[in-house]
Formats: structure tokens, C-alpha cells, sequence
């Protein structure tokens, strides 16, 4: 009987294996390393042998190649989002909210990680990623929603968090190529975008207003946005 092609193979659908001299947790740590440093483009097996001292062919008795190093690599910053334990489900939103704060801490601090989740794959079969998913899910159904609905809500709310997140990370990054941090560029910019506005009444008036908070911390503009998502969540 005829079958359908075999789908793409995953690091996940395989035991890690042993050998004396390289592991796959040194493997996912140095790559992390290289991409946090330098960025996607960066990465190689050639680079990844160059950092460990090692032929880069010695990798490929753990990883079948750079798509299966991704899935690892990814799996393992979802490793670092933290979800609170909660004592009381009607408080569902105060672990929803502690999630959605973590996942942007993990995404500024690998500002490659947001782009790379659409590029992985199977990826998604990886078990930080769904341990994660499936204890925040719980937390939703606890709380009443539905298992679609829990999901649905979930899917919506991450997908806030990265789209909000992945800007402010490529921000970070430019900054950090010219060697610049936000308060010495807005210092540099602002008073040519003030001028820039002036022809406009309703942003001559913002940036009036922001004036004298330029170059602040986002975190208000990220909880401002965070809690009107979860206001309009309803189990």
C-alpha cells in the first residue's frame, strides 16, 4: 500500500547519544553562546567546531545538521520561562501574566529567538516547550476555560508578547552594532524628530508630553498592553 513521504527528521525522535568527548549540552550551550554574541548568521557547524576545538563532523553523531541544532537550541530558551504556582485558580492571570513577562525576558535576552520559532520545524515536539505549554494550558482549563478555548488564549497571548517583544529586540541589537546605548541615541535624535513633528498637532503633543521620559524603560508600555490582552480574556 501506498504511503506519503516521511516528514523531516527530528533530533526529538531520538535518544541523545554518548560519546567520550562532546555532548549535546555543551553543543546547545555554545551555540546559544554564538548567537547571543553574533546572531543567526553567525552560526555554523564549521564555527560551532572552530569554538569547541573540534572537526565540525564530530557534531553530527548528536545532531543530524543546523535544523536539528535550532530545534535544541530553541527548546532549550523555553526552558528558561517561568510560570508561578498558583494556590488559587481564579488567579489565572497572575500566572498568565508572570509567563507572558518571562517569555520577553527570554526573548531580549536572545534577540535571534522570536525570528527562529517560525523557522524550526518540528521544533514544537521539543519538552521544555511543551511542558511549558501544556502546564499553562492546565492553568487556563483550571481556571475554567475550555481545552480549545485555553489554547486559543494561549496561542493569543503569545503571540502578543513575541510580536511586542521581537521589535524591542532588534532595537537592542542595532544599539548594540553602533555601539550605543537608548538614552545617548535618543540624545542624538530627538530634538531632530521634535522638529520632525512639528507640522503634526496630535504627535506634537506626545512628544511634548515625553519629553522629559525619553529614553525610559519600556516595561510600562509592555504591562500597559499585558493587562488590556488579559482584561478581555474571559474563561
Amino acid at each position: 500500500m501506498a504511503t506519503g513521504p516521511n516528514p523531516r527528521p527530528s533530533v526529538w525522535t531520538r535518544p541523545p547519544k554518548k560519546s567520550p568527548t562532546l555532548t549535546r549540552e555543551l553543543i546547545v550551550e555554545t551555540a546559544i553562546r554564538v548567537l547571543d554574541a553574533e546572531g543567526f548568521e553567525a552560526l555554523s557547524m564549521r564555527r560551532l567546531g572552530a569554538e569547541l576545538k573540534t572537526a565540525a563532523t564530530a557534531f553530527y553523531w548528536h545532531v543530524g545538521g543546523k535544523d536539528e541544532l535550532i530545534e535544541l537550541v530553541v527548546d532549550q530558551v523555553y526552558g528558561e520561562i517561568d510560570i508561578p504556582v498558583l494556590d488559587d485558580p481564579a488567579d489565572w492571570r497572575t500566572a498568565a501574566a508572570g509567563c507572558a513577562r518571562s517569555l520577553r525576558a527570554a526573548i531580549l535576552r536572545h534577540p535571534w529567538f522570536a525570528a527562529l520559532t517560525a523557522e524550526t520545524g518540528l521544533a514544537f515536539l521539543g519538552p521544555q516547550l511543551m511542558a511549558k505549554t501544556d502546564h499553562m494550558i492546565g492553568v487556563l482549563e483550571d481556571a475554567g476555560f475550555t481545552l480549545e478555548e485555553a489554547n486559543l488564549a494561549l496561542g493569543t497571548l503569545v503571540s502578543w508578547v513575541t510580536g511586542a517583544s521581537i521589535v524591542e529586540a532588534a532595537w537592542r541589537n542595532t544599539l548594540a552594532r553602533k555601539k550605543l546605548d537608548e538614552r545617548d541615541w535618543m540624545q542624538r535624535v530627538w530634538p531632530v524628530a521634535l522638529q520632525a513633528v512639528q507640522p503634526y498637532p496630535r504627535l506634537r503633543r506626545l512628544y511634548a508630553t515625553q519629553a522629559e521620559a525619553r529614553g525610559g524603560p519600556r516595561e510600562d508600555a509592555f504591562d500597559y498592553g499585558l493587562r488590556r490582552i488579559l482584561a478581555a480574556m474571559e474563561p
